[in-house]
């Protein structure tokens, strides 16, 4: 596969490191509420994409969020790929294979993103809140297991917007996204998020 599992979770931002980790300050806690709430009230969304592999590939496409539990992303042709989650599965379609493989929401970190109630004080921590080129840039890992690989969130502010995200894994490989265009506050048509083969042979869970 093209890597696509990595962008459920990556949103692309190459960070530059800054001196001095944000500390656990006011102005620290006001941020991380702030991004929260945010994520907490992002309902639904749709938004054109890029996408950069470890290796420099670049994928483009179209990312839709109907929260809690739902996305897709969809590759412009002639890449036949998408990700689709259902709000019980995440599904991802290879089409140089014609398979399908999937997994429950709860055991990948989309769940983090996709839970109805949304907090940045659970099993995610905050790693770091910084400041640079316009962007808050908010660095998640999981509690239970930090050498598991990151997720960085990049926000443009006034008024806060998310933009980009970047996962790096658990063996250092970087995929990035970046948004454009987005859109909020709008009504998805119901079968978008359904799993179906291309060749409409089958269905996924919700069906």
């Amino acid at each position: 596969m093209r890597r696509i599992a990595l962008a459920l979770l990556a949103f692309g931002l190459l960070l530059t490191p800054l001196p001095g980790a944000a500390e656990k300050t006011e102005s620290f806690n006001k941020d991380v509420k702030m991004v929260e709430s945010y994520l907490q009230n992002l309902s639904t969304a749709r938004a054109r994409f890029v996408q950069t592999t470890h290796d420099g590939t670049q994928l483009v496409g179209t990312f839709y969020l109907q929260r809690p539990g739902k996305l897709r992303f969809e590759y412009d042709e002639p890449i036949k790929d998408f990700v689709v989650a259902d709000g019980f599965f995440i599904y991802f379609y290879d089409a140089e294979l014609g398979e399908q493989t999937n997994a429950p929401i709860g055991q990948t970190l989309a769940d983090f993103f996709l839970r109805k109630d949304l907090s940045l004080e659970e099993d995610i921590k905050v790693e770091s809140v910084r400041r640079k080129g316009g962007f808050l840039q908010v660095q998640l890992i999981q509690r239970s297991d930090p050498e598991a690989g990151s997720l960085t969130l990049g926000f443009k502010e006034d008024p806060l917007t998310l933009s980009k995200w970047r996962v790096v894994d658990g063996q250092g490989l970087i995929t990035e996204i970046e948004l454009f265009y987005m859109k909020t506050d709008i009504k998805h048509p119901a079968d978008l998020f359904v799993y179906a083969d291309p060749d409409g042979r089958t269905k996924g869970f919700n069906e």
